[in-house]
């Protein structure tokens, strides 16, 4: 019997505005009813995460930054993952030897260099989601949604990592041209062994400590819920949520889903559009998978 929901939010939980729709909301409730936890998995920051969620009324634990953090309902950080600052240095040397543009996530927020950078990424991101789009309107939509992911822009993101009460917690990397330019970076940061390498679209890369991934944070989790991974469900769309998906008794992969992630999952539901997260809820709780 399923006692624990962890949801992926971007190309899950969330729809095309970046918002929890309604049915989503009303099966969530549905499983708390039935004294279900639900909580959400996501690559974002818990800041860039709580937007959505307050919107919608769900308030919840969050596994965020991949499994880097964790966070009780109230806030509190339960755990967390750090990547070490002369790895750090390292990645960010190879980053800039290979000229993408990157990220930063601390215990203090998300951190960039570049406003236009992270704008035409998105962009390009949003236009491989939407291939209708054109690159305006793409543009357009970026700068939209970017309001509801707050981020600190700065001169010098290696001044930043040298403080004392900086922990940098994750590193996401973007390129328009995806593997071509990822591939050779991610071959060179693959040779520190304490580091994974994910991702959550063909444009980018997710960079971690190998303890920060969602499937052991959910595993946290149950562990300290006194919760069996057989009765725990997730549910996901991409690279970074195939730890989650092959770690739980019961896993949906979203319609939307890389075939990939398909393939790991024990069920298949429909697209974050279609409102998928819902669906497979209901359906688990009243097929009883």
């Amino acid at each position: 019997m399923i006692k624990l929901i962890a949801s992926d939010m971007d190309g899950t939980l969330l729809d095309a505005e970046m918002r929890i729709s309604q049915e989503n909301i009303e099966a969530i409730q549905y499983a708390q009813s039935k004294g279900i936890e639900f909580m959400v998995a996501t690559g974002r920051n818990r800041f860039e995460a709580l937007p959505a969620l307050e919107e919608a009324g769900v308030d919840c634990a969050m596994i965020t930054l991949n499994g880097a953090q964790v966070f009780d309902q109230e806030g509190n950080e339960v755990f967390s993952a750090p990547i070490d600052l002369q790895t750090t240095q390292a990645v960010l040397d190879i980053l800039d030897e290979h000229q993408i543009y990157y990220e930063v996530s601390t215990n203090k927020g998300t951190y960039s260099e570049s406003k236009e950078q992270r704008i035409e990424n998105f962009a390009a991101h949003i236009a491989e989601t939407m291939p209708h789009l054109t690159h305006k309107m793409a543009i357009a939509m970026t700068v939209a949604r970017l309001e509801f992911l707050p981020i600190h822009f700065i001169d010098n993101i290696r001044e930043l990592i040298m403080q004392e009460d900086i922990t940098v917690l994750k590193i996401i990397c973007f390129h328009k041209e995806g593997a071509l330019y990822l591939g050779p970076a991610a071959k060179k940061i693959n040779v520190y062994d304490e580091l994974i390498i994910t991702s959550s679209s063909e444009n980018n890369i997710e960079i971690n400590h190998r303890a920060a991934q969602k499937g052991i944070a959910v595993g946290h989790v149950a562990l300290n819920r006194n919760i069996d991974m057989q009765d725990v469900m997730t549910i996901g769309d991409n690279l970074n949520d195939v730890s989650m998906i092959q770690a739980a008794g019961v896993s949906f992969a979203m319609g939307n889903a890389l075939p990939e992630l398909k393939e790991y999952a024990k069920y298949v539901t429909e697209t974050n559009v279609q409102s998928g997260v819902g669906k497979a809820i209901v359906r688990a709780i009243d097929e009883e998978l």
